[in-house]
């Protein structure tokens, strides 16, 4: 099996020339001269970027998905490849009803019929990891119409096998590729093979679309389905049917009194709401994963799908790219420069000034314009290329939220090209800063480590004790001990102090 996919794979990489395109980068320059000599009748009258894209779509759905995945590194690929392979479309023909039907037999020990009432074995959408069926729970569950959601069978064999294929062909990359070293190709891969993973396993897919749905509860903006737990397996899911307008079709969402200027602002507040409120954004976001709610009670609400694939940033994260989203807003081109050398993402002896300079470059040209003339991939692509002029490292952890926000650049595009995004995203973040590092932030802060300063709070006059009853440090110097001496109590003074401190803010809050 493996070595018929592997022969399949060489097979299509030489049809599209794929062989030179990574000969090319070998410095000697050998190794695409006996590549041409080898292949001496093959001529091509297409762009290497487009042959690239060709074959990725011959070689079926788990190389699409990593086709996908890498245009989102523009760090790493030249702009006229990233461009052509965002193209690429998860174009996957549906597997058949029988296994269909097998499947969740399998899943639930018993057939389709007696676990639903209805099962509409012609399936809504295909893609490359699962596909979707529409369905009916009995009376006694309920009776409501939901979305079966039924991983494809075999899976994690595929997987496994391209995967091995994909990382041999990161290796000799790395081997053979100038900047293979220090991209780390095998790396990308190995991050692309996670995702890819845990989008098998439809009880995390479950879990995260639960999560979101909880962080939005109330919400007027944004619709979640619901997940019906007990019918969830690792192979099936079951949720909530939506219904609504793909967010691509405007001219139905016009013609059914959708406000689209309206629609794209609050896709901005989404964004920015799951990224730093919560720090668990909906990580592939593109039009097929997003309609828009047309029932009178939630008219022109979006509605998310898909839950595959989640992105998570830390608190230091988000502080990271607030201080960053604040400063170019502000144009402080100074400010992200220092942010980056002070989360240890740019070298510390990197010049400031030089760095300043040359994000002001990036920058400056995009303020003050509507979306419409504005790409966010053009000003990603130039931000990492001075990154790499100042060896700045690619966070793994943002790959995600680069690929979200280039989604979003997307929709907002179509829904309302005259977006500003800027002047939308400002109050928001700057709202969101003095939550966290203003006053409220302090107090939320403060009440949070309420519980544990409680337990370490009756432990403070023993420390203090301790410290004051600590013997002397001989020293051969007399200064020195003194001033040893000096700090001993000035110690002791501040856990006094702060021991009062921390009682009176307690009473202050609980009392």
């Amino acid at each position: 099996m493996r070595l018929f996919r592997l022969a399949r794979i060489l097979s299509v990489s030489v049809r599209y020339g794929l062989d030179e395109m990574i000969f090319e980068h070998e410095s000697s320059g050998r190794l695409v001269a006996l590549s041409r000599m080898f292949f001496f009748w093959r001529r091509f009258d297409t762009p290497p970027a487009v042959r690239l894209r060709l074959a990725l779509e011959s070689l079926g759905p788990i190389f699409v998905k990593f086709g996908q995945v890498l245009s989102t590194r523009r760090d790493l690929l030249p702009a006229d490849i990233a461009d052509e392979l965002a193209k690429l479309q998860d174009r996957v023909p549906p597997f058949s009803s029988e296994l269909a039907l097998a499947e969740i037999e399998r899943a639930y020990g018993r057939p389709a019929s007696a676990v639903f009432a209805e099962f509409d074995a012609t399936p809504v959408a295909s893609a490359s990891i699962a596909q979707v069926h529409f369905a009916r729970l009995h009376a006694a569950d309920g009776g409501f119409d939901v979305a079966v959601k039924i991983l494809r069978p075999s899976m994690r064999a595929v997987l496994a096998h391209d995967l091995g294929l994909l990382d041999t062909f990161a290796g000799l990359l790395e081997k053979v590729w100038a900047d293979g070293k220090r991209l780390r190709p095998r790396a990308v891969v190995a991050e692309f093979a996670k995702y890819l993973y845990d989008e098998l396993d439809l009880m995390r897919e479950a879990a995260n679309c639960s999560q979101l749905r909880r962080n939005f509860t109330g919400s007027k903006i944004l619709q979640i389905p619901e997940v019906h737990w007990d019918f969830c397996t690792p192979t099936v899911m079951v949720m909530e049917r939506m219904r609504g307008i793909p967010i691509s079709q405007t001219d139905a969402l016009i013609e059914a009194g959708i406000d689209l200027p309206a629609l794209s602002r609050a896709g901005v507040e989404i964004f920015f709401t799951q990224v730093f409120r919560d720090g668990f954004f909906h990580a592939d976001m593109h039009p097929g994963n997003i309609f828009v709610a047309t029932d009178p009670a939630r008219h022109g609400s979006y509605i998310a799908l898909d839950f595959g694939i989640v992105g998570t940033l830390t608190d230091v994260d988000k502080n990271y790219l607030a201080q960053n989203f604040l400063a170019f807003f502000r144009r402080d081109y100074k400010r992200v420069a220092l942010a980056h050398v002070e989360a240890g993402w740019a070298p510390p002896d990197t010049r400031i000034d030089e760095f300043e300079a040359a994000i002001r470059a990036v920058c400056e040209p995009v303020f003050d314009r509507p979306l419409r003339e504005i790409s966010f991939g053009r000003v990603l692509l130039r931000l990492f290329q001075t990154s790499r002029r100042f060896n700045v490292e690619i966070q793994p952890q943002l790959v995600m939220l680069q690929k979200t926000l280039l989604n979003i650049e997307g929709l907002g595009r179509q829904l309302d090209p005259d977006l500003d995004l800027w002047k939308t995203a400002k109050p928001f973040l700057e709202r969101w800063m003095n939550e966290q590092l203003g006053w409220r932030g302090f107090i939320d802060g403060f009440k949070r480590e309420a519980p544990n300063w409680a337990r370490t709070l009756p432990q403070l006059p023993r420390l203090v004790h301790q410290s004051l009853a600590q013997p002397a440090v001989v020293d051969p110097t007399p200064l020195l001990a003194e001033i040893a001496a000096t700090q001993r109590q000035q110690n002791a003074l501040l856990g006094v102090i702060a021991l009062l401190l921390v009682a009176l803010l307690l009473a202050r809050i609980f009392y």
